[in-house]
């Protein structure tokens, strides 16, 4: 048994029963046993591989999006770009690398990174060294300066703590986390109430055991980055996997070595995380002021972004194994079966314009 489970119990013991959301924050953010701030839990080491790992053509078409939102800007003379959870920085290792094609994108550009982990810091910077731009760090987006921004954000939302409320003949009570006979951890049904405006009105028939998840953090960081978009001009690009409409149901997830786990297995060595409401995602940045696109799927962004042409560019001259390589990542990141569908693309700006490829779909 970990020190964290340990930990954890110990204050459930003296203080009681925490909410999800203050379980996944400990197991996340713990700065001596916390999952992301103590290891690199990406790649075929960690415990998943994002999109930029499977192929640089995801991170190329990310920049691309990100210089035509700069023009549709106007071309500011200095902007930030932003990145919310860089990961290792392949993103935008890949993203400067196109961005080079519009000189002028790179010389109004100041990089900045939002980041906690020290460790994730160090390898971003590694990743970083040869590239155009020199990173920025900071460990909350409210300390970027100020000035207009491009913000582009992969996987991020999806570990931000969220709330559990769970159906029960007494109405919807906040699922937490405590400690059985046996003195493992366990979920249960706590004191707190969901309110009735808070319940969506066709959650009302909803049987017992049925779970509905709220998502504050996620929504105060997209309202936040709303305003600010508003008050001194920018774009931002949201890419994570979730749901469109929001809707009943359990999604908080354990990845342990690259498989699935019991979300109570082990806090602090596993990942945890939550599919994203982009619904009320959008309605966050709206309360903000700014301007939201159609909701795209990512198989959508990329295609529209040019991932066929991209991969076949990068395929040309190249053995049989390293093209069907390229063919296997255009259906990983594209295929309706992978993650094509399950991702979602969400754009919005601080003034009433649109950029590719988002202005196809409006």
């Amino acid at each position: 048994m970990s020190g964290l489970t340990e930990r954890i119990k110990a204050r459930i013991a003296n203080e009681g029963p925490l909410s999800v959301a203050q379980y996944m924050a400990i197991c996340l953010g713990d700065p001596e046993a916390g999952y992301y701030t103590t290891r690199d839990p990406f790649g075929r080491d960690g415990d998943f591989t994002t999109a930029p790992e499977i192929s640089q053509m995801f991170g190329e078409l990310v920049g691309a999006a990100c210089v035509s939102a700069y023009e549709a800007l106007d071309a500011p003379d200095l902007f930030n770009l932003v990145e919310l959870g860089p990961g290792r920085g392949t993103l935008m290792a890949d993203l400067l690398r196109v961005a080079r094609l519009r000189p002028g994108f790179i010389k109004a550009a100041r990089l900045n990174l939002v980041e906690t982990s020290p460790h994730l810091r160090s390898l971003q910077m590694e990743k970083l060294a040869a590239a155009s731009l020199e990173p920025v760090f900071h460990s909350a987006f409210r300390e970027i300066p100020d000035g207009p921004i491009i913000l582009i954000a992969n996987e991020f939302f999806d570990a931000l703590p969220i709330h559990q409320f769970v159906r029960t003949s007494d109405g919807w009570r906040e699922r937490v986390i405590g400690l059985d006979q046996d003195d493992n951890l366990a979920f249960g049904a706590g004191a707190a109430k969901l309110a009735d405006k808070d319940i969506p009105p066709d959650f009302k028939d909803c049987p017992e055991g049925t779970i509905f998840e709220t998502q504050p953090a996620a929504n105060a960081v997209a309202e936040e980055i709303g305003e600010r978009l508003v008050q001194n001009g920018g774009a931002a690009i949201i890419i994570d996997y979730g749901y469109r409409k929001t809707a009943p149901g359990d999604t908080l997830q354990a990845l342990y070595r690259h498989t699935h786990d019991e979300v109570l297995a082990h806090p602090g060595d596993a990942d945890l995380t939550a599919h994203v409401n982009f619904e009320a995602l959008a309605s966050a940045a709206a309360k903000g002021g700014a301007s939201v696109l159609p909701v795209l799927t990512q198989g959508e962004f990329l295609l529209r972004s040019g991932l066929l042409e991209r991969a076949g560019s990068l395929g040309a001259g190249k053995s049989h194994a390293e093209q069907e390589s390229i063919r296997n990542a255009v259906e990983r990141l594209a295929g309706p079966e992978q993650m094509g569908s399950l991702f979602k693309v969400l754009a919005f700006t601080g003034a009433r314009r649109s950029f590719h490829p988002f202005d196809s779909a409006v």
